[in-house]
């Protein structure tokens, strides 16, 4: 396996500091107290080349062993970045693995195709939005999550800040927003998904998928990094009947946020959210181009992950991005449609998901 670094520092010392990262993310020890041949040889990390980048920057790229992850989602980030971390000028860009150590995680149950078929949306982007703001009742919750549904979404989330408050049980959200989502879907004819946030413990987590099972629910949305990324392998593998859409949040800073949708795509994202370009997060037009790469390239078996964009979309931005990701999206608009009057939401749902049916893909703007 391959770690690919950015680092800050200059000619005269970069293949000294290369070295010691080689040996800090693999065996954290000086080698002269290593006695084993073997670990020597197959397990102390290798540095593979190093390249100039100008300003004072250069990448590295580290060779690690494949056998020191043990086929932990957690491991793998900590192998590819646990102790370099703690280091303010050094960012961890990408890796490359080889195929078994792929399979043995899996990437997506779903992925592109199986939302597309469960939305029964060949051929045009997804449309979703998000309950919030944080603080309504499960009751107000469900009022908006029956206008949006109304509207004919493929998919309503919460927000991510939603979990298992007091003024919003997770069990009696679960249970008014899936009642309302069926009773507009019942009135729409949109198989419309209801998706709710995981919350807590791994135990706490999978008692929340049981009740969101019992509810009919069959998506969830989860922050891989804020839950853990081996309690979100485990729960991908324990409940292959669910689709997972991974929240971005505590995603950014030292590690690429290109990096982090290939990591949700390997560990089983079926969709990843990210913040669109121009929103309100400051992400650029090339880094969500990079960001959608990695969650749809061909990478070996594991299958593409759908491409979220969020984060300060509106309506009148509909065409420019679907200009943009093409048809393997999900766009995501919240505050915009929450922000219409009550009785107006789910006409300003309707006029989303119509602009996304009726455009015309293939263009080229000016």
């Amino acid at each position: 396996m391959s770690a690919f670094y950015r680092i800050r520092g200059d000619a005269s010392s970069i293949e000294a500091r290369a070295q010691a990262i080689a040996v800090e993310q693999s065996v954290e020890m000086p080698l002269a107290a290593i006695r084993d041949p073997g670990i020597l040889s197959d397990i102390v990390g290798q540095v593979a080349a190093i390249e100039d980048r100008g300003d004072g920057w250069f990448d590295l790229r580290i060779d690690l062993a494949t056998a020191t992850i043990g086929g932990d989602a957690g491991q793998l980030i900590n192998m590819l970045f646990g102790n370099t971390s703690l280091h303010e000028d050094v960012i961890l860009r990408d890796f490359a693995a080889p195929d078994d150590l792929l399979a043995a995680f899996g990437g997506p149950g779903h992925g592109v195709a199986g939302l597309r078929r469960r939305a029964k949306a060949e051929g045009r982007a997804l449309t979703s939005s998000a309950l919030k703001p944080q603080g309504l009742a499960a009751s107000e919750l469900a009022q908006l999550a029956f206008a949006l549904a109304l509207g004919g979404l493929d998919i309503i989330k919460d927000d991510h800040g939603l979990a298992n408050q007091s003024y919003s049980p997770f069990a009696d959200r679960v249970r008014a927003c899936a009642g309302a989502v069926r009773k507009a879907a019942a009135v729409s004819g949109k198989p419309t998904r209801y998706a709710p946030s995981l919350s807590g413990s791994l135990d706490e987590m999978r008692r929340q998928i049981g009740i969101a099972r019992d509810e009919g629910v069959d998506t969830v949305l989860i922050a891989p990094v804020v839950a853990g990324l081996s309690n979100f392998q485990a729960l991908r593998r324990l409940n292959p009947d669910f689709a997972f859409l991974a929240h971005p949040t505590m995603s950014g800073a030292a590690i690429s946020p290109v990096l982090f949708a290939k990591l949700f795509r390997l560990i089983g994202a079926d969709a990843s959210i990210f913040p669109n370009y121009g929103g309100r997060f400051g992400y650029s037009a090339a880094s969500c181009k990079g960001i959608s790469e990695a969650l749809l390239g061909a990478w070996s078996r594991i299958a593409p992950s759908l491409p979220v964009p969020a984060g300060g979309m509106t309506l009148a931005r509909v065409p420019e991005m679907l200009d943009y990701y093409g048809r393997d999206a999900m766009l995501l608009i919240g505050g915009a449609l929450l922000a219409a009057p009550q009785e107006a939401i789910a006409k300003e749902t309707e006029s989303f998901v119509r602009a996304v049916a009726e455009y015309e893909y293939g263009r080229i703007r000016g």
